[in-house]
């Protein structure tokens, strides 16, 4: 199993937007990755950012040659698209996570 956790920080003036964004484009986008074996796709609750909202984005990948594959491909588009349609308002940061002990 290999995990990449997303994070996509967006700006307070385009809370609006961006939650449309999520529960249509990204959210579909999500659902139609092949090599994700699981997702969660979660807002983050944190007293530590208070402008703006970070929505995390959970991945689950058979093995870490999936997870570099979609990294290098799907993110990349992703990322893109998303850079297109909001500029500078989101930041995307990845996190490469490798489980040493689960219970999932």
């Amino acid at each position: 199993m290999s995990l990449l956790s997303v994070t996509f920080h967006s700006t307070a003036d385009i809370q609006d937007q961006w939650s449309d964004y999520l529960t249509t484009e990204l959210h579909q986008m999500v659902e139609n990755l092949l090599d994700v074996k699981k997702y969660i796709l979660s807002e983050v609750e944190s007293d530590m950012v208070s402008e703006g909202q970070n929505t995390n984005l959970l991945l689950m990948f058979s093995d870490a040659e999936k997870r570099q594959d979609f990294v290098e491909i799907e993110l990349t588009n992703i990322t893109e698209i998303i850079e297109k349609k909001f500029a500078d308002q989101v930041m995307v940061f990845v996190t490469f996570l490798n489980p040493s002990k689960t219970r999932f």
